[in-house]
């Protein structure tokens, strides 16, 4: 457990590396082959991690003075993804989901239930952060693994649904992403999708990057577009003209910067894809298999960070506007890309849909968030994690994400029945995706 703890706690940055070595030798990659693609998956990620933290602290003061120039109340404080990860492994229960993962993972393959080999294990943490908060909740320490290993379940379903999307929209062949703060927010897409198709003249509106490029010159570039958003944020939270041209050159160096550091991660999977397709070729014959990785993939797309930097003024006000929220979004606002990046794909890169139903999703989100404060703030006292002077904290994404409200509210309601219920279904939806479907293809 104290060498599992060990490697958790060294990051995904270096986690990643080891992973994607380990996976490539596996799969039957060259050992030089296997240590570059390691390390330039390594590098890359750390060159996106450093681009977010680029927007984390420069949208993170601005809207902290957003708050303080329109007078925002609110007494339950978003203390973000890192520290919600930290306090979901930070307990003997979160510990345990890597393990957990792994071999929930290998049974799925090997019974041919799911395609995704998920490589990403550092994002188990999600499934953490749902059996924590059931363990806050019930005390029971069983019901919380359970919890745990359905919510394992959904996402390599999720993983499995997600993956032509993702081929056919951002190009990555063979890859999915199996993230538990990205993945549901594909299946309210699709419902706002439909809507959308049938809304005379709404349906006719083109919006994705290229198009409002191409309308718009120049300033449909998404650098520009960047720099432009820059300037409104700046206004709102009360800059000074300085401060207002340096926070539009940062956002518009995020959105130019951001593309090139997802470009370095996929040329260090390129040849872990390559070996995993030869590798199932050879001893899995007519099956395709698809590599889980990070949607950190994802939110490089300009779609993804033009309508993520339009969102983010939109959630402070909706924070503040709608009635019974407590949450004061905050340390997950540049997370923002995260939880949109999965609809992109189902609205084909159309920045006006993503940004309606985003902001609809966030809505709704928030009341999670405040309804899962209490217990959050339990689990963090347990994880014995620092929060300062905070008597009540939440997290954006993970907080705001639906799976949270239903894998906390079954066990509330309905114990391991409704746990259990949720996991029969999420069992059947693995069957009919990679068993039935597949049949009814080949006999069509």
């Amino acid at each position: 457990m104290g060498v599992l703890q060990w490697f958790v706690d060294l990051g995904a940055s270096v986690m990643l590396p080891i992973i994607i070595f380990i996976f490539a030798l596996v799969l039957g990659a060259k050992p030089g082959k296997a240590f570059r693609s390691g390390i330039t998956v390594g590098i890359g990620f750390i060159g996106l991690n450093l681009v977010i933290d680029l927007l984390t602290n420069s949208l993170g003061p601005a809207s902290q003075s957003m708050v303080e120039n329109f007078g925002f109340q609110l007494n339950t404080i978003d203390v973000g993804w890192p520290a919600a990860a930290a306090i979901s492994y930070g307990t003997a229960l979160g510990s345990l989901t890597i393990p957990i993962g792994i071999v929930v993972n290998i049974i799925l393959l090997t019974f041919g239930l799911t395609r995704t080999l998920n490589v990403d294990i550092w994002n188990y943490w999600h499934c953490a952060f749902t059996g924590s908060l059931v363990y806050a909740l019930t005390g029971d320490f069983a019901l919380g693994l359970f919890t745990i290993t359905v919510h394992l379940l959904f996402i390599f379903f999720l993983g499995d649904i997600i993956a032509r999307h993702v081929e056919k929209f951002y190009g990555y062949k063979n890859i999915t992403f199996p993230h538990g703060g990205s993945a549901p927010s594909f299946l309210v897409a699709l419902p706002f999708n439909w809507l959308f198709d049938r809304i005379p003249g709404f349906n006719k509106l083109k919006a994705n990057p290229a198009s409002i490029q191409k309308r718009m010159g120049i300033f449909g570039d998404s650098t520009v577009m960047g720099v432009f958003i820059g300037i409104v944020i700046g206004i709102l939270a009360g800059y000074h003209v300085s401060e207002v041209m340096q926070l539009s050159i940062q956002t518009g160096a995020v959105m130019l910067l951001m593309p090139k550091m997802v470009a370095l991660l996929m040329e260090g999977l390129s040849p872990v894809s390559e070996a995993a397709g030869d590798f199932v070729k050879k001893r899995f014959s007519g099956r395709d298999l698809y590599i889980g990785m990070d949607s950190a993939l994802s939110v490089g797309h300009p779609a993804v960070l033009s309508a993520s930097l339009i969102i983010v003024p939109i959630t402070l006000f909706l924070a503040v506007l709608l009635p019974g929220n407590t949450v004061l979004p905050f340390g997950d606002l540049a997370t923002i890309p995260f939880l949109i990046c999965l609809m992109v794909p189902v609205f084909r890169g159309n920045i006006v849909r993503t940004v309606i139903a985003g902001s609809f999703y966030i809505a709704i989100g928030l009341y999670i968030a405040s309804w899962a404060a209490p217990l959050i703030t339990d689990a963090a006292i347990a994880a014995n994690f620092d929060m300062g002077s905070n008597s009540s904290i939440s997290a954006l994404v993970d907080g705001a994400v639906w799976t949270t409200f239903i894998f906390v509210w079954l066990p509330k309601v309905i114990s391991w029945f409704g746990i259990g219920l949720f996991g029969l279904l999420i069992l059947f939806g693995l069957v009919y995706v990679n068993k039935i479907k597949p049949k009814k293809e080949v006999e069509m």
